[in-house]
């Protein structure tokens, strides 16, 4: 590979913040520099369906290669960027308490359509973590189920309905982040149990998940001592290439949680953990902040690495083919035109806002 061509394509990536509600100067020049993987919305982007499908769009027209990624958390319940007139959800442990595959398929299907509507393409949900603690700061409702079973037929629903619906999902946090209890958006979590209950508690939904195709997988910043003792899942080479692409066989993207957290910042520098990531087969790092600067320098990082290799260009081949493979299945038709009258009477339906009250009567 050229070290053009690599300039290039190692912006695939990086998914990023930005602030506004337009695309800023910043985030142009960098997608001039780095063909970019995507980027990742919140409420600093959001003012209504209008605009957020125009800022889709816009975010498209910078496309070069290949089409980027638009993603959100928008799980329901307290992780959701778009509010009202967004249709708002219930927390997924409520609807858990349903155990209605069925119910879960139709909240999946009219939030996936509210999503696709405004440009959306990739949703980091459903939360697959299995709520074993109590004393989670993080997870708590989140986590769709204490039960592992329950996990996997409300989330398979969810990724099934979702990705039908052409919005690709995300099953998160792997290997598990619901027995643990530090918050990864302060400190580093220690997931502290054995490998037999690992494979037989929390692994159990993202198998689900991976024999549902599910288009992504996101890491979580937790120790898993049983595993490495020294890196975080998102980091380990063990975690990521031998246990989930290697004895789970998974062949999708997988994706990061936020590089900017102290779980990772606390004890990494960014552009090092970057490296780290990558080298363990991670496809996506996920940089939530709005300094460009500081993305551009972890794809210089990334770039050096893999000059000097430290990066392996088989390894960074194989990952742009799942790139490619995955963006070929749910960016074909990303809208690129501009948007013709007001979207914002179309959303938080009759019908929807009726099915968020079914819900609730699980709570």
């Amino acid at each position: 590979m050229s070290q053009r061509a690599l300039r290039r394509q190692i912006g695939q990536f990086a998914i990023v913040g930005f602030d506004g509600y337009t695309v800023p100067d910043e985030l142009r020049m960098l997608t001039k520099e780095f063909d970019l993987g995507g980027v990742i919305l919140f409420s600093r982007n959001i003012d209504s369906p209008t605009q957020v499908a125009e800022l889709t769009r816009e975010v498209q027209s910078l496309r070069r290669d290949w089409p980027l990624w638009v993603s959100v958390d928008q799980e329901g319940g307290r992780v959701a960027r778009l509010r009202e007139p967004f249709t708002e959800w219930p927390a997924m442990q409520v609807l858990g308490r349903s155990r209605d595959a069925n119910l879960a398929r139709r909240f999946a299907s009219a939030l996936a359509s509210e999503l696709t509507t405004v440009g959306i393409t990739l949703n980091y949900a459903p939360v697959v973590d299995v709520h074993t603690n109590p004393k989670n700061p993080v997870i708590g409702d989140r986590a769709i189920s204490e039960e592992p079973a329950i996990v996997s037929s409300l989330g398979v629903s969810i990724i099934e309905t979702f990705q039908t619906g052409g919005l690709a999902a995300c099953a998160k946090h792997f290997p598990g982040h619901g027995d643990t209890s530090q918050d990864s958006h302060h400190e580093l979590p220690i997931l502290d149990i054995d490998l037999a209950c690992l494979d037989k508690r929390e692994l159990v939904p993202f198998r689900a998940a991976i024999g549902a195709d599910v288009a992504s997988i996101m890491t979580g910043h937790v120790l898993v001592r049983s595993i490495d003792e020294v890196r975080p899942a998102t980091l380990s080479r063990r975690v990521v290439h031998d246990l989930l692409r290697g004895k789970l066989n998974y062949g999708g993207l997988v994706v990061t949680d936020d590089m900017e957290m102290k779980a990772i910042t606390g004890r990494y520098g960014i552009e090092e953990a970057a490296v780290e990531a990558i080298g363990a087969t991670v496809d996506l790092l996920l940089l939530c902040g709005t300094d460009t600067a500081r993305h551009a320098g972890v794809l210089e990082a990334l770039i050096h690495a893999a000059e000097q290799g430290g990066l392996a260009m088989r390894e960074l081949e194989n990952s742009l083919g799942r790139h490619r493979r995955v963006k070929e299945q749910y960016l074909t038709n990303v809208p690129v035109k501009p948007i013709k009258g007001r979207l914002d009477d179309r959303f938080g339906s009759k019908q929807s806002r009726m099915l968020a009250e079914e819900i609730a009567h699980y709570a």
